[in-house]
Parts: structure tokens; C-alpha cells; sequence
């Protein structure tokens, strides 16, 4: 079973960054991958990006191509995800979820185990 705990959510000002981190624990297969995912409150979930671990290998959605990076410790278990120009749009609870592929975020029911999420807010 896997376990993943997401972390460094916060209140950030618009035009700032922020980078959350999912650290991962339990029986992990060589190839797999770490997405992200938000879900604004009245909004579907959406599929952000994600990593496979032991390459780096990386996919994003449109929407965030050129602002958001998503980043691994292959060492750590960890991954994470390098937001910046944030809008108040990105107001979201950030979750993070296990895969055993490199499959695209909007594939979210391919990703089985999910962490409790972390809130991003972006406010003056």
C-alpha cells in the first residue's frame, strides 16, 4: 500500500510562487508516477501534471504549460510542484496521487492512491 502526504500549501499573493511537495511512502513499484491534481470548490477535479520518478519523465496539462513545473527526488520519494504567477484562479485544494505509468493527468482514475491534499490560496 502506498501513502502520500502533501505539503507547503499556503496563502501566496497573485503574481507569486509557491512549491508544495508529496512525499510518498510504502511499497512503491520501480516505474511509477506522481500526479497532480486540484479541485476548486464547485469545480471538477483537473489534472495538472505529473512525473515518473525513476527517469523524470514529465507530462502537463495545457493550462499550466509554462507556469507550473513539476520536480522528483527519486532518492526521497518525493515530488514536487513549482508553481508560479499564480492567480487567484489556482485557489484550490492541491493533491497529489500514485500511478503505476506515466499516464497524462487527465487520466486522474488511472492514479489509485491519493493524499489528503493541501489548500493553495491566492489572495491579496
Amino acid at each position: 500500500q502506498v501513502q502520500l502526504v502533501e505539503s507547503g500549501g499556503g496563502l501566496v499573493q497573485p503574481g507569486g510562487s509557491l512549491t508544495i511537495s508529496c512525499a510518498v511512502s510504502g511499497r512503491t513499484p520501480d516505474y511509477y508516477a506522481i500526479g497532480w491534481f486540484r479541485q476548486a470548490p464547485g469545480k471538477e477535479r483537473e489534472g495538472l501534471s505529473c512525473i515518473r520518478l525513476i527517469d523524470g519523465d514529465t507530462k502537463y496539462a495545457d493550462s499550466v504549460k509554462g507556469r507550473f513545473t513539476v520536480s522528483s527526488d527519486y532518492s526521497k520519494n518525493t515530488a514536487y510542484l513549482q508553481m508560479s504567477s499564480l492567480e487567484a484562479d489556482d485557489t484550490a485544494v492541491y493533491y497529489c496521487a500514485a500511478s503505476e505509468g506515466l499516464w497524462a493527468p487527465r487520466l486522474s482514475r488511472e492514479y489509485k492512491s491519493w493524499g489528503q491534499g493541501t489548500q493553495v490560496t491566492v489572495s491579496s
